[in-house]
């Protein structure tokens, strides 16, 4: 990589201290074989060097893979900006533009006569920089030609993708193989499995490009290994150890039934076997426990009409899982209590055999067991979890006018296009994205052919009749036609940061 004022990143105790000190700082998460990740890496040493006051630094996203898991990383070259121990601001991919505009908005001129020039990348950016530049426009250009047939092709690697997790009860796609493992963390997955006495297949990564980055937005997890156990995503190397040491993992694969009868016994089997009665809910008779303990945690499970036992905190979740199901509930804006049960491991037992349910998280509606991290996340995808919510009294039901309400306002500049940016489905929504992105203006979008109750509320909504619709704060600016013509007066930018 680049040279410059870049250093790399090595732990998350070392990002954690940076970020302690509130100074300008910028993340570039990159990989060594993502030529756009080289390319961006350019631009970004030659910022360091314009803008001196700022931190930048570079993680190698797939060997700091807890790192990536907390920014959410799923694709490179992504870039986190912080400021004031906070993050501040976020760009993925390679937009050279946007980059430096971010960092000048981040780190602000050197000096009062200094204007923005390193925004632009003009002067002072060099040539193998602007060569840099020059390459990625050519790349862009051409993926958008390569976009019109990119949903068969997704399609068929998703076919793909839900071959290899399910080729094999538990299923490991890792660097290298189990006897050359090319990765440490790969290695400790391999040797936790082996712990646990289990057969599993394998998938090589660095063997197949389309599967390394196909499997990371397929199961939404940014880094490898990832283990999968009947087709469902367990988690990566950190979640696994957790698991294995915790006795947790081999309970999973119990439940799934992929362990060998040997191994398929022990002191909870017979704790489930004890439970195997099921009451409302999903929640046993639970006759394996005290009187006292039943009634505590039925106490703890009608708290509050949504309660979630967890790893952790909401803002300090201590698993992946757990992580995601608080996120899932913020996005269903409802109030929920959670319970910490790595705080007291009388609880953290004795609901297991109370619900029958042998990992966590556990959420918990109206006194009544929802289940785990998977079964939350499809329930919220189909529509079920909202419903739930709604039926419960819990979360009122919500109008078309409101969807498109929050819809507007999802982001400051949203835009209502059919298609998606990188592959946009007609002439006029793609001539908007190029607009905004030649005024390197961040912006959300909506594929309105995804959607035909918002396609058809939309025109209504804003009595506007066609599509691409353009909205900034809520507001609508206009169609492909204002857009443009704001573009060309030089307006565009400026309305869109009023």
């Amino acid at each position: 990589m680049g040279g410059g004022s870049v250093k790399d990143l090595q732990s998350k105790k070392e990002l954690d201290e940076l970020v302690s000190n509130g100074g300008a700082m910028v993340l570039h998460f990159w990989a060594s074989w993502c030529q756009a990740s080289k390319q961006m890496d350019q631009v970004f040493s030659q910022l360091s060097t314009d803008f001196p006051h700022a931190h930048f630094f570079r993680v190698e996203a797939e060997e700091q893979p807890e790192i990536s898991e907390v920014h959410s990383v799923s694709a490179v070259p992504y870039f986190v900006f912080f400021k004031g121990g906070k993050i501040i601001d976020t760009l993925e991919g390679a937009n050279p533009s946007s980059l430096a505009n971010k960092v000048a908005k981040l780190a602000g001129p050197v000096n009062s006569s200094d204007s923005a020039a390193p925004a632009s990348l003009g002067m002072a950016a060099g040539a193998t920089v602007l060569e840099a530049v020059k390459e990625l426009a050519k790349e862009n250009n051409s993926a958008k030609t390569d976009a019109q047939s990119s949903e068969i092709v997704d399609d068929t690697l998703k076919t793909r993708l839900q071959q290899l997790v399910q080729s094999h009860p538990v299923m490991l796609f890792m660097k290298g193989s189990p006897e050359q493992p090319k990765c440490g963390f790969s290695r400790k997955v391999v040797d936790v499995l082996k712990e646990e006495g289990v057969e599993f297949g394998t998938f090589d990564i660095l063997s197949d490009n389309e599967v390394r980055e196909g499997l990371k937005k397929f199961s939404n997890w940014p880094t490898f290994p990832q283990l999968f156990c009947k087709g469902e995503l367990v988690g990566g190397c950190d979640i696994a150890i957790a698991m294995h040491e915790s006795g947790e993992l081999k309970e999973v694969f119990k439940d799934h039934g992929v362990l060998p009868p040997a191994t398929d016994k022990g002191k909870v089997g017979a704790q489930n076997s004890s439970s195997s009665s099921s009451g409302e809910g999903g929640v046993s008779d639970s006759s394996g426990l005290s009187d006292s303990m039943k009634s505590r945690l039925q106490s703890l499970i009608k708290s509050s009409p949504v309660v979630l036992f967890m790893k952790g905190k909401p803002d300090e979740p201590k698993c992946g899982f757990s992580s995601k199901v608080v996120e899932v509930l913020r996005q269903e804006n409802i109030n929920f209590e959670t319970f910490n049960i790595l705080d007291d491991d009388e609880v953290r037992q004795g609901i297991k055999v109370y619900s029958n349910w042998s990992s966590f998280p556990q959420l918990y509606v109206a006194g009544e067991l929802v289940g785990g991290s998977d079964i939350v996340i499809e329930m919220q995808k189909s529509g079920e979890l909202k419903r739930l919510l709604t039926e419960k009294g819990i979360a009122k039901k919500e109008t078309l006018e409101d969807r498109l309400k929050k819809l507007v306002s999802s982001s400051p500049t949203m835009l209502f296009m059919k298609g998606t940016p990188d592959a946009p489905r007609c002439g006029f929504s793609s001539k908007v994205v190029n607009a905004l992105r030649e005024e390197g203006v961040d912006f959300g979008s909506f594929d309105i052919l995804s959607d035909e109750e918002v396609r058809q509320g939309l025109k209504t909504f804003s009595n506007w009749p066609t599509f691409p619709q353009l909205y900034h704060d809520g507001e609508l600016i206009g169609g492909c036609d204002i857009v443009l013509e704001l573009k060309n007066s030089g307006e565009l930018k400026s309305t869109l940061s009023e």
